[in-house]
């Protein structure tokens, strides 16, 4: 692994920790440490255990309102690493997780780490063809033999094949826009105070071309929302 490599993932991993200590400075912490705690306690073998057991290895503890995320990690077993951090990302894409923090996360991955695209191709395929999981929460499957879980993922044999429609395509694109249109702008950000000019204007445009980006995809993403509401008004009404 040369200098860059390395480089890039220390970014990854700081990042990730500072946005762990942000979500955790409005939370009462002592409430997710103890459920971690409570997990320990479950039969050898269950997911919960698992998780317990992981989170105590790495010396790390349920995230408020992302108690799911370890759980994916245990389960589909991705270790607690910047890059497999990124690689489940992938495998959540493919799996259906058309989330915005998903798309975050992953893009600002992918493009630190060009040498594993490859890899991350090869996860997101997987995820296609495993069953869905991002509806699964640690309350439902605690108890559950992790084997027998990941079993039921990995062997997953679908009756329909996957298609992708238009409006699935259409938030897809939505959230892609958003996500490389808010990057854009961060990067340009620091060049809008230099002293020189042409730094200011380079910015400048970057700035607003990002800004137009992510603003399209807002846009996008509202449209769809509002049209599922009036569907779901329709067949209400009906």
């Amino acid at each position: 692994m040369n200098l860059l490599q390395q480089t890039a993932r220390t970014i990854i991993r700081k990042s990730f920790h500072l946005s762990v200590w942000t979500i955790e400075q409005f939370y009462d912490i002592a409430i997710y440490e103890q459920k971690a705690r409570q997990l320990q306690t479950l039969p050898e073998g269950t997911l919960g255990r698992d998780i317990g057991d992981c989170l105590a290895k790495n010396d790390l503890h349920l995230v408020p309102n992302y108690e799911s995320h370890d759980l994916k990690h245990v389960l589909l077993d991705f270790e607690m690493t910047a890059v497999d951090e990124i690689r489940m990302q992938a495998f959540m894409l493919g799996n259906g997780n058309y989330s915005l923090p998903s798309f975050a996360i992953f893009i600002f991955g992918a493009l630190l780490l060009p040498d594993l695209w490859t890899t991350f191709y090869k996860d997101y395929i997987n995820g296609r063809n495993a069953k869905p999981i991002s509806t699964w929460t640690i309350e439902e499957y605690a108890h559950c033999q992790t084997t027998t879980l990941r079993e039921i993922v990995f062997n997953y044999k679908p009756s329909v094949q996957h298609k992708i429609d238009s409006r699935s395509l259409a938030k897809l694109g939505a959230f892609t826009a958003i996500t490389l249109g808010i990057f854009g702008m961060v990067f340009c950000l620091p060049f809008l105070f230099s002293v020189h000019l042409e730094d200011l204007v380079g910015a400048g445009f970057g700035f607003l071309g990002a800004a137009m980006i992510a603003g399209a995809g807002l846009i996008a993403l509202s449209n769809l929302v509002k049209q599922n509401k009036q569907s779901f008004e329709k067949v209400i009404t009906s």
